[in-house]
C-alpha cells in the first residue's frame, strides 16, 4: 500500500474513530512481516502432520495477540 494512501485525509479520519482492537487489525493488516508470519502459519496448516492449534498459540504469542472477549 503505497503511503500517499496512508496519509489521506480520509484514512486519517477513519483511523481516528478506532478502538484499540481496531487500530491492532490495521497495523497488522499493513506490517509486512506479520502478513508473511501469517502467511507462513497458513502454509503450515495446510501441511498434514502439524498440530494446527499449537502453531495457532505459538503465532499468537508471537505477535501478542487475544481473541478472548475482554472484560471491562
Amino acid at each position: 500500500m503505497p503511503t500517499s494512501f496512508w496519509r489521506s485525509p480520509e484514512l486519517r479520519d477513519h483511523i481516528s474513530r478506532l478502538d484499540r482492537s481496531g487500530f491492532a487489525v490495521e497495523f497488522l493488516r499493513r506490517n509486512t512481516t506479520y502478513r508473511c508470519d501469517y502467511a507462513r502459519l497458513q502454509r503450515r496448516i495446510g501441511r498434514r502432520g502439524v498440530d494446527s492449534a499449537a502453531e495457532c498459540a505459538a503465532f499468537t504469542r508471537r505477535w501478542g495477540l487475544c481473541f478472548c472477549p475482554c472484560t471491562r
